[in-house]
Parts: C-alpha cells; structure tokens; sequence
C-alpha cells in the first residue's frame, strides 16, 4: 500500500506523518522506518522506530531512490511500514517526473506487504493523476 501525505510547504505534513510512525509502532507487527533527508527529526520519532538519514547516501533521483528502499527491503523482510519525509526534496524531482518510480513502489509494496508513506510538498492542483490515487 502507498499513501501520500500532501500539501504545501508549513501545512503540517511532517509533524502528521510522525505522528503516523510512532502510532504504527503501536499497530505493526513489524519494524518501521523513518526516512528523511537529514536528521532534523530523529529525537521525534518513537526509539523503536528506525530512523535513517538518507541525505548521507546521495540521492539524486527517483530511480536511485527506488533502488535505495529495494535494498532495505531486501535485508530485512520485518520492514511493514516505512515513512518517508519531503519525498520530492529527497529525489530532486517534480511531481510529473515521479510516475516511473510510483508504478515500480506500489510492486514492491505488493510484492513485500510494506506500507510506504510518503510526504509530498505540492499544490494539489499541480500533483498528476497517479500520485493522486495515493492521497490521504
């Protein structure tokens, strides 16, 4: 399953999504994950959530990104539920230049049974239809 926490820059995004990880901390039978772009927020979120700095490997686009939850998912088949914060920012992309990378995540959300939330910083009017099916 994929959702997508959207909304503008300062409209509480990241504060929800936080919120969201240390509540499934409570609900899953598996390990979650924080991801963000620096470690701004690793003291909010939950000790038993795993927070990870994914500004320290370089991403700079979808498919690196793409590639990046691959090789969680591939160490550790306890990841249920993997939150990730100011996505588009983490990617270096635009809305529009995503659609590769959400077709491939909702297989590997199939293919694994992992929950991926992700926080995208966007007019709603200038998210394309595919990313749309994801709000919530």
């Amino acid at each position: 399953m994929i959702q997508v926490v959207h909304g503008k820059k300062g409209s509480g995004k990241t504060k929800r999504i936080i919120d969201m990880a240390n509540n499934a901390v409570k609900e899953q039978n598996g390990i979650v994950v924080f991801i963000d772009d620096d470690n701004r927020y690793m003291f909010d979120v939950q000790q038993p959530v795993r927070f990870v700095n994914a500004g320290e490997y370089g991403m700079v686009s979808p498919e690196m990104f793409y590639g990046f939850l691959c090789g969680m998912a591939s160490q550790n088949f306890d990841i249920t539920y993997v939150v990730v914060d100011a996505f588009l920012k983490l990617v270096n992309a635009k809305p529009a230049e995503t659609e590769w990378f959400f077709r491939q995540l909702e297989q590997l959300a199939d293919r694994s049974g992992i929950t991926f939330v992700l926080s995208l910083s966007a007019d709603d009017s200038e998210a394309p239809e595919f990313i749309r099916k994801y709000f919530i």
